[in-house]
């Protein structure tokens, strides 16, 4: 399985070159998506061995995704993998999100931080645990980690996924994809990896309050249209048993 894997970067100077190093230590191409950067970003990691698609104003992070995940996909891509450039993620752990993905061929593993959730700042983790209710009903499937970035997406997602990923959906993309794909019987497993909130040298990026409405909004509309969903919720808590659909993109 040919993988490989996107770093979206915005003002990510001071940690850009450390995050990059460690993923080509893991043996994968690497595309580095420069979401306009205003520093030295790009710079950082000009004389390394990697694809770097520079965007000229910043578009926000879910047209980074795409714009990374688009090009590994022409490049023949078989999954992708994208992660942060900030530190929270750490790129030793693809490994493991790998033999998950031979657990569960054609899923979407996402990196789970469910050990030293005592680390994550209240606001985060009250904002983190509302999304993952909400992504859960929506998606007919529990999920422990819905705002984890560090995820391995089989082709497929991206191939056949119908939802906008223009500028202004930022985090938005990273829940609706999963709901998405879960209609098409690509469903998200988890990897337990470690909270890291105290290495990070800027805030983040993603606003508790102003994002998680944003997210619910999208949560709310998708399950309005199909009466809300009941069985969904049902499946998501375990209740009733999640059918396994058009099995058949898994493959593609």
């Amino acid at each position: 399985m040919q993988i490989m894997v996107v770093i979206c970067a915005y003002n990510e100077a001071t940690t850009i070159r450390e995050v990059v190093e460690r993923t080509l230590a893991q043996q994968h191409p690497v595309i580095v998506v420069d979401d306009g950067s205003t520093d030295a970003t790009a710079a950082m990691i000009a004389d390394l061995d990697i694809t770097l698609l520079q965007q000229p104003v910043n578009t926000g992070k879910a047209a980074s995704i795409w714009r990374g995940a688009s090009h590994a996909l022409g490049q023949g891509a078989d999954a992708v993998i994208t992660l942060d450039a900030d530190l929270q993620h750490r790129p030793e752990h693809i490994p493991e999100l790998l033999e998950q993905a031979a657990k569960y061929p054609g899923n979407i593993i996402i990196a789970s931080r469910s050990r030293g959730r005592e680390n994550v700042p209240p606001l985060r983790d009250f904002a983190n645990r509302s999304a993952n209710f909400w992504i859960s009903w929506a998606a007919g499937f529990p999920m422990s980690d819905t705002q984890s970035g560090f995820r391995l997406y089989p082709a497929a997602v991206f191939r056949h996924a119908r939802i906008g990923h223009g500028a202004g959906r930022n985090f938005v993309l990273e829940s609706e994809i999963l709901i998405d794909s879960a209609q098409r019987g690509i469903y998200a497993y988890p990897v337990p990896i470690d909270a890291i909130y105290d290495v990070c040298v800027r805030p983040s990026y993603y606003r508790p309050v102003q994002d998680t409405l944003k997210i619910i909004r999208m949560v709310a509309g998708r399950l309005f249209s199909k009466g809300m969903y009941p069985r969904g919720l049902l499946r998501s808590l375990g209740v009733l048993a999640i059918p396994e659909l058009n099995s058949s993109l898994k493959q593609d």
